[in-house]
């Protein structure tokens, strides 16, 4: 019958104990192949024609897929995807033109020609390129404040009777040279954002927007919608407002709209809502019934039809005072340098509009990558994303991103590659050159309805708080931080809040480690937290302490906090203590009080009365010894026994202390030196320190950081907790005479130890003494 102890799915693994050094021997360790600056280079910079190809292809990538496009079997998808997406992106590039406080028909151009950079130099085949609304509203920022209204003031000229009179008291604005300045701002803040993007790509940087975690972009890119829904009130009001940035923006935006809430337009707000209403409608529809549609209800296109035909028909402008796209002309503009004075204004808006229009690109186009079984290299796509901006900043354009509801409608309409994105963009180059003047009379408050509808998955982001709160309450901080920040201190600041905020959880949660003793399930080789589970036991005298996180200097003082809360005593303090208790034993000894023998301290029965016998006892040794009268004397010291002085000894319970690595990545110079000090001050006090669990990089750290030496050996490394307890508990109990570290447990086995006196009180306070034995008794 099977014993009730084993069970079927029990094994039994039978090995040696290994330390490092052992292992190291036995299974031969591998020196690591050290590189010589030259032959690095020549490997680096060494050209073959595979090695050339592959990096075109890289730079090129149009130059590694369109030769293997299945024309028959993708094509057709490609078509109807493009046709559908490029009606999106005309709507699209129009409504968020308003974001970036430029003329409509630059969003046109925005959403043409980075699509054509894209389709030659990206690597993601679903993403549709284009216009972002919260990059825009990034531009939108900049522009406001480099090219307000205030700046375009200019006197109004009065028509009489065969003349012309200009009051100076009445002003307007030129809008004419305030929209080529406008555009002008946007333009080169492009085109820096797409110097920024081709920079970070080419010194492979790309890992850098890793630091942007899903929670700081989810609570970034909810604050951008506050701040683009706030940013639509007025246009769905027609209200005038004034140009707020900075701190507490939209607070100032809410309030003007509330002072001039009396000067409403009921013609836009009417519009306004019902589009908001008809679209999100309509796209609920499209999600419920996705897989029953065969094609989603392209319902931006269809109500800005009707919207247009209605606001012509009608004459809003002229019967209701509605405020119209106005000037939407055929034909592109002719390519302009960008204004190089006005760099120094936008370089730090410039560069976190370039990170986040990439972070929020490049986690959609992984996105899409892992559903559809391809790879997107991050690199490439800076790349890309760069050369678009700067070629489209020349052209007029905005900084081009992904929106995700276009994205969305290019994949479920069957996209398959940018062949699709391509043709999206022949259907708004169809618009530019032919259709534009058609949307002439269309309102903007529709516009701006179309973009509050498209925001609606940005707030739905705000339902990921309470799952987040449950599962990791610091990314659920981080979330609210940056969220609360960005709507505060406005995008580009807020944004670099939450990374500092994210940033700083990082470092508190290394600063303050989670450590933990650990204890043995009976029977195995497993060894969990004691405070976690009920049936493991402490192995007797070895106390197994565990971090849980790299060591450096800003938690190393943390970690020899917690290491002496979980032993239970200071090493140091033991050691002061011991010493001071050896330094009135001594005394005594020399009174005749006390006399050291093989058992230890002797109370001697006369106290205060002279000792012939231990004088007798001693003289001969003190007569060969005359020239050093205050030679070394050794005693056994039971320090678990009361003393016979009058000094409070703290009591240390453990022969050996094993310290589990298996969680520490690194350790840093101030660390290495720090935890050596703790070895050596444990082994002073007759506590022999294992580590365990270390991987061999990091052993090699601790090599070039000098941690060992002839007192801290290799031989303190073991490759488990289990083999640093194995071989303890065999050598305690049985230790061999050849072994240093055998001898050290062999002499702890009673908890006492050899201790010589001292009086050299530099000595006592030095805490990286290299000798066990503290010598020089000479007064």
């Amino acid at each position: 019958m099977m014993d009730e102890c084993f069970h079927e799915k029990d094994y039994l693994v039978s090995r040696r104990i290994y330390s490092n050094r052992v292992f190291d021997q036995v299974h031969e360790r591998r020196d690591r192949e050290i590189q010589s600056l030259r032959d690095r280079l020549s490997r680096t910079c060494g050209c073959s024609d595979k090695w050339a190809v592959q990096k075109i292809k890289g730079l090129l990538p149009i130059l590694d897929w369109l030769p293997k496009y299945p024309v028959k079997q993708w094509l057709p998808s490609d078509v109807v995807s493009g046709i559908t997406t490029g009606l999106v992106c005309c709507l699209q590039g129009v409504a968020y033109a308003l974001l970036a406080s430029v003329a409509p028909v630059y969003g046109l151009y925005s959403a043409f020609f980075p699509i054509l950079t894209y389709f030659v130099l990206g690597t993601s085949r679903h993403i549709s390129v284009g216009p972002f609304p919260v990059t825009c509203l990034m531009v939108g920022s900049v522009v406001l404040t480099l090219a307000p209204d205030e700046h375009f003031l200019r006197s109004v000229n009065i028509t009489a009777v065969n003349e012309t009179v200009t009051d100076d008291r009445l002003m307007e604005v030129d809008v004419e040279a305030r929209e080529a300045q406008r555009i002008m701002v946007a333009c080169t803040m492009t085109m820096l954002v797409g110097l920024f993007q081709v920079a970070m790509g080419l010194m492979q940087v790309g890992f850098l927007v890793r630091y942007l975690s899903d929670p700081l972009v989810g609570g970034f890119t909810t604050a951008a919608a506050f701040h683009v829904f706030i940013s639509q009130i007025k246009t769905i009001l027609s209200v005038p407002t004034h140009n707020h940035n900075g701190v507490f923006s939209f607070a100032y935006t809410l309030i003007d709209v509330g002072r001039n809430i009396d000067q409403t337009n009921i013609a836009d707000l009417i519009a306004g809502l019902l589009t908001i209403f008809i679209v999100m409608a309509v796209k609920e529809i499209n999600t419920k019934f996705q897989h029953k549609i065969p094609l989603p209800i392209p319902i931006e296109v269809i109500v800005t039809v009707i919207a247009s035909a209605i606001s012509h028909v009608m004459d809003l402008k002229s019967q209701y005072g509605a405020s119209i796209v106005h000037s939407l002309p055929r034909g592109f503009s002719p390519a302009q340098p960008p204004n190089i004075a006005l760099i120094g204004n936008m370089l730090g808006s410039s560069f976190s509009t370039a990170v986040v229009g990439y972070a929020v690109a490049v986690s959609v186009a992984k996105v899409y990558a892992a559903k559809h079984d391809y790879t997107v290299d991050g690199n490439q796509e800076l790349i890309a994303f760069g050369v678009s901006n700067i070629f489209g900043g020349c052209l007029s354009s905005f900084v081009a991103s992904t929106a995700l509801s276009r994205t969305a409608v290019q994949e479920s309409t069957g996209g398959k590659s940018q062949v699709a994105g391509i043709i999206s963009a022949l259907m708004v180059m169809i618009v530019i050159l032919a259709l534009g003047p058609f949307l002439q009379p269309l309102q903007k408050s529709v516009l701006a309805a179309i973009v509050i509808a498209n925001l609606k998955g940005m707030f739905m982001q705000i339902s990921e708080v309470p799952v987040l709160w449950r599962q990791n309450r610091t990314d659920c901080l981080i979330w609210i931080a940056t969220c609360l920040a960005s709507i505060v201190l406005g995008l580009d600041v807020g944004l670099l809040a939450g990374l500092v905020f994210e940033m700083g959880t990082v470092v508190v949660r290394t600063q303050f480690p989670s450590c933990a003793s650990l204890g043995n399930v009976p029977n195995t080789d497993i060894y969990k937290n004691m405070k976690n589970y009920k049936n493991i036991y402490e192995i007797p005298g070895i106390k197994i302490f565990k971090c849980k996180s790299p060591i450096y200097f800003a938690n190393i003082d943390y970690f020899k906090e917690k290491l002496r809360d979980e032993v239970g005593f200071d090493a140091v303090r033991v050691f002061k203590k011991r010493n001071k208790a050896l330094k009135k034993i001594h005394k005594l000894i020399k009174k005749g009080k006390l006399q050291a023998t093989e058992n230890g301290l002797v109370p001697v029965a006369s106290m205060g009365v002279e000792n012939k016998a231990f004088e007798n006892e001693q003289g001969p040794e003190l007569e060969k010894g005359a020239s050093q009268p205050d030679s070394e004397v050794k005693v056994q010291v039971d320090w678990r026994s009361e003393l016979p002085v009058g000094v409070s000894v703290p009591r240390v319970h453990i022969h050996s202390l094993v310290v589990d690595f298996s969680a520490v990545s690194f350790l840093d110079v101030v660390a290495a030196k720090s935890l050596k000090l703790v070895v050596k001050e444990f082994i002073r006090i007759g506590v022999s320190v294992y580590i365990a669990g270390c991987d061999g990089e990091l052993v090699r750290r601790m090599e070039a950081l000098s941690f060992f030496d002839e007192e801290v050996t290799r031989d303190l490394l073991f490759l488990s907790v289990h083999d640093a307890v194995l071989f303890i508990q065999l050598e305690t109990s049985g230790g061999s005479e050849q072994d240093p570290l055998a001898k050290k447990i062999s002499q702890l086995q009673d908890d006492k130890e050899p201790l010589p006196f001292t009086e050299d009180e530099d000595l006592i306070e030095t805490y990286d003494n290299q000798h066990l034995a503290i010598h020089g008794l000479s007064n």
